[in-house]
Protein backbone atom coordinates (compact mmCIF):
# COMPACT_ATOMS: atom_id res chain seq x y z
CA UNK A 1 0.00 0.00 0.00
CA UNK A 2 1.57 3.26 -1.13
CA UNK A 3 0.11 6.38 0.52
CA UNK A 4 0.48 10.08 -0.26
CA UNK A 5 3.02 12.12 1.65
CA UNK A 6 2.02 13.22 5.14
CA UNK A 7 3.43 16.53 6.35
CA UNK A 8 3.91 16.73 10.11
CA UNK A 9 5.31 20.18 10.76
CA UNK A 10 8.57 20.31 8.78
CA UNK A 11 8.83 16.52 8.50
CA UNK A 12 7.57 14.47 5.58
CA UNK A 13 6.40 10.88 5.98
CA UNK A 14 5.80 8.72 2.92
CA UNK A 15 4.42 5.30 3.81
CA UNK A 16 5.62 2.47 1.61
CA UNK A 17 3.91 -0.33 3.56
CA UNK A 18 1.26 0.39 6.20
CA UNK A 19 1.02 -2.78 8.24
CA UNK A 20 -1.18 -1.33 10.98
CA UNK A 21 -4.41 -2.87 9.71
CA UNK A 22 -2.94 -6.39 9.77
CA UNK A 23 -0.67 -6.01 12.82
CA UNK A 24 2.39 -6.63 10.68
CA UNK A 25 5.57 -4.64 10.09
CA UNK A 26 5.51 -1.37 8.19
CA UNK A 27 7.98 0.95 6.52
CA UNK A 28 7.99 4.64 5.69
CA UNK A 29 10.44 7.16 4.31
CA UNK A 30 11.13 10.06 6.65
CA UNK A 31 12.50 13.37 5.35
CA UNK A 32 14.02 15.71 7.93
CA UNK A 33 15.16 19.18 6.79
CA UNK A 34 18.08 20.78 8.65
CA UNK A 35 17.12 22.27 12.02
CA UNK A 36 13.58 20.85 11.91
CA UNK A 37 11.31 20.67 14.90
CA UNK A 38 11.18 16.98 15.76
CA UNK A 39 9.13 14.87 18.16
CA UNK A 40 10.19 14.89 21.79
CA UNK A 41 12.08 11.89 23.17
CA UNK A 42 9.59 9.05 23.54
CA UNK A 43 9.20 5.30 23.71
CA UNK A 44 6.82 2.86 22.04
CA UNK A 45 4.79 0.49 24.21
CA UNK A 46 3.99 -1.87 21.34
CA UNK A 47 6.56 -1.33 18.59
CA UNK A 48 10.23 -1.86 17.96
CA UNK A 49 11.87 0.41 15.40
CA UNK A 50 14.82 0.37 13.02
CA UNK A 51 16.08 3.45 11.20
CA UNK A 52 18.25 3.27 8.08
CA UNK A 53 19.72 6.49 6.66
CA UNK A 54 19.50 6.94 2.88
CA UNK A 55 20.78 10.51 2.47
CA UNK A 56 22.38 13.16 4.67
CA UNK A 57 23.10 12.64 8.35
CA UNK A 58 20.78 12.06 11.27
CA UNK A 59 21.55 12.36 14.97
CA UNK A 60 19.79 9.44 16.62
CA UNK A 61 19.60 8.57 20.29
CA UNK A 62 18.51 5.26 21.76
CA UNK A 63 18.67 5.13 25.55
CA UNK A 64 22.06 6.61 26.54
CA UNK A 65 23.68 6.11 23.10
CA UNK A 66 23.75 8.96 20.56
CA UNK A 67 25.20 8.50 17.09
CA UNK A 68 25.42 10.64 13.96
CA UNK A 69 24.22 8.21 11.31
CA UNK A 70 25.47 8.46 7.71
CA UNK A 71 23.94 6.83 4.62
CA UNK A 72 23.93 3.06 4.99
CA UNK A 73 24.02 3.17 8.79
CA UNK A 74 21.26 1.93 11.03
CA UNK A 75 20.12 1.96 14.63
CA UNK A 76 17.66 -0.29 16.46
CA UNK A 77 15.19 0.81 19.13
CA UNK A 78 13.75 -1.98 21.30
CA UNK A 79 10.16 -1.73 22.45
CA UNK A 80 9.90 0.50 25.55
CA UNK A 81 13.27 2.27 25.02
CA UNK A 82 13.37 6.07 24.90
CA UNK A 83 14.66 7.39 21.59
CA UNK A 84 14.86 10.67 19.69
CA UNK A 85 16.30 12.15 16.50
CA UNK A 86 17.41 15.48 15.09
CA UNK A 87 19.05 16.95 12.02
CA UNK A 88 21.49 19.63 13.25
CA UNK A 89 23.47 19.31 10.01
CA UNK A 90 23.44 21.41 6.83
CA UNK A 91 21.73 19.02 4.42
CA UNK A 92 18.36 17.30 4.29
CA UNK A 93 18.13 13.78 5.69
CA UNK A 94 16.12 10.92 4.24
CA UNK A 95 15.75 7.66 6.14
CA UNK A 96 13.70 4.51 6.06
CA UNK A 97 11.89 3.67 9.29
CA UNK A 98 10.74 0.12 9.97
CA UNK A 99 8.20 -0.51 12.76
CA UNK A 100 7.13 -3.93 13.98
CA UNK A 101 4.28 -4.10 14.43
CA UNK A 102 3.55 -0.95 12.47
CA UNK A 103 2.28 2.21 14.16
CA UNK A 104 0.52 3.17 10.91
CA UNK A 105 0.06 6.21 8.70
CA UNK A 106 -3.06 7.27 10.63
CA UNK A 107 -0.91 8.21 13.64
CA UNK A 108 0.98 10.76 11.57
CA UNK A 109 -2.24 12.07 10.01
CA UNK A 110 -3.68 12.57 13.51
CA UNK A 111 -0.56 14.43 14.69
CA UNK A 112 -0.57 16.56 11.52
CA UNK A 113 -4.19 17.52 12.23
CA UNK A 114 -3.27 18.75 15.72
CA UNK A 115 -0.29 20.71 14.39
CA UNK A 116 -2.38 22.14 11.55
CA UNK A 117 -4.80 23.91 13.89
CA UNK A 118 -2.57 27.00 13.93
CA UNK A 119 -0.72 28.56 16.83
CA UNK A 120 1.40 26.58 19.27
CA UNK A 121 0.40 22.92 19.42
CA UNK A 122 -1.76 21.82 22.33
CA UNK A 123 0.66 19.53 24.19
CA UNK A 124 -2.17 17.81 26.08
CA UNK A 125 -3.93 16.90 22.83
CA UNK A 126 -0.65 15.71 21.29
CA UNK A 127 -0.04 13.53 24.36
CA UNK A 128 -3.53 12.05 23.95
CA UNK A 129 -2.87 11.24 20.29
CA UNK A 130 0.49 9.68 21.17
CA UNK A 131 -1.15 7.64 23.94
CA UNK A 132 -3.77 6.22 21.58
CA UNK A 133 -0.95 4.73 19.52
CA UNK A 134 1.22 3.50 22.40
CA UNK A 135 3.79 6.31 22.34
CA UNK A 136 4.96 7.56 25.73
CA UNK A 137 6.70 10.96 25.97
CA UNK A 138 9.86 10.84 28.04
CA UNK A 139 9.96 12.84 31.26
CA UNK A 140 12.04 16.02 30.84
CA UNK A 141 15.57 15.77 32.20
Amino acid sequence: MNTPEIHVGQLTIHYLIDGSSTGSAGIFELTVPPGSNVPPPHSHTNNEEIIYVLEGMLRYTVGAETRDLKPGETMYTPKGTVHAFANPFEGQTRALVFNSPDIGAQFFKDVAAVLGEGGPPDKAVLAQVMGRYGLVPSAPK
